[in-house]
């Protein structure tokens, strides 16, 4: 069974430093996948002003956050403005376009949408998608097929948007459910949902607290991979395209070896299409602080 791999890029450092290793990593070993791009002002560092709470703050420490984030994305847009992803990084971004790979949308301004989608007006919303949406257009000259809400922070006013209905797919939720089409405000929509069900690395680190969870967290991914259904695995440019780049590089060779082949999620929706009908609600997933998107009912 293929696995639809899905990298998302955060960041400036990210898509300065982690998308070149990665798409290095990727081409040794004949790997497409789905890149989720942030376009706009890299504002990630306000949310340290969450380390203001003490509960969080202890967490982010446990883990070895500074480590596994760098400083830099850490403070990003604290005390300046953040730089503008698709100003400085355009180079950077055309490179994953040229290596085959397919190119979605995750946001303009990460931070904005993460911290803000439920206070943000519709309007507001809708602006976020499209000036990320122009920005696409400026660099690849065309539009983009498909989107993932940032931190999966989607819910059906999001899915109502014309500007979320734009794209052919989107993946903007948890869940083991498989492809599906999503009810809102009752009635199923046509445009499919691809849901990530795999864990990811950062989530693995946060909820154990770090410590050399690493190994532990591949054996793992690879023991859920055997029973093979049709998974879906982010990773981040930020960590596996940084710090973690060799423990990433480890799991695909591990993968590989098994007899795993990994695809982008438009070759994997082809694959496993949108069968069934299923609601999104607000959830939690351990590693991760606060709400996030997932099916319904899923377990």
């Amino acid at each position: 069974m293929a696995i639809g791999l899905r990298i998302d890029v955060d960041t400036y450092r990210g898509t300065r430093d982690g998308v070149p290793r990665l798409l290095e990593i990727l081409r040794a070993r004949s790997i497409l996948a789905t890149w989720y791009l942030t376009l706009g002002p890299d504002n990630m560092g306000r949310h340290l002003f969450r380390m203001l709470r003490p509960a969080f703050a202890l967490k982010m420490l446990r883990s070895g956050a500074p480590s596994l984030y760098g400083w830099d994305i850490l403070l990003r847009g604290t005390l300046w403005p953040g730089p503008v992803i698709c100003d400085r990084l355009a180079r950077s971004l055309k490179a994953i376009d040229a290596a085959g790979h397919e190119v979605g949308l995750h946001a303009w301004d990460h931070h904005r949408w993460q911290s803000g989608i439920d206070s943000l007006s519709d309007e507001a919303l809708e602006r976020e998608i499209e000036r990320a949406r122009e920005a696409f257009v400026r660099i690849f000259g065309r539009e983009p097929e498909t989107a993932a809400a940032p931190g999966w922070r989607c819910t059906e006013r999001v899915l109502a948007l014309r500007a979320s209905r734009a794209f052919r797919y989107r993946s903007d939720c948890r869940g083991a459910a498989g492809a599906f089409r999503p009810r809102v405000a009752g009635n199923a929509i046509a445009q499919p949902q691809v849901p990530v069900d795999l864990p990811t690395l950062d989530e693995a680190c946060l909820d154990a607290g770090g410590g050399g969870v690493g190994a532990r967290f591949n054996d793992s991914l690879l023991a859920r991979l055997a029973d093979g259904a049709p998974h879906v695995l982010t990773v981040h440019a930020e960590s596996e395209g940084g710090v973690h780049s060799a423990l990433f590089e480890s799991f695909l060779n591990r993968a590989i070896a098994a007899g795993h082949r990994f695809v982008p999620l438009s070759d994997w929706l082809a694959a496993n299409p949108a069968a069934s009908e299923r609601s999104i609600a607000k959830g939690q997933v351990p590693g991760r602080e606060g709400w996030l998107c997932v099916v319904a009912g899923d377990g």
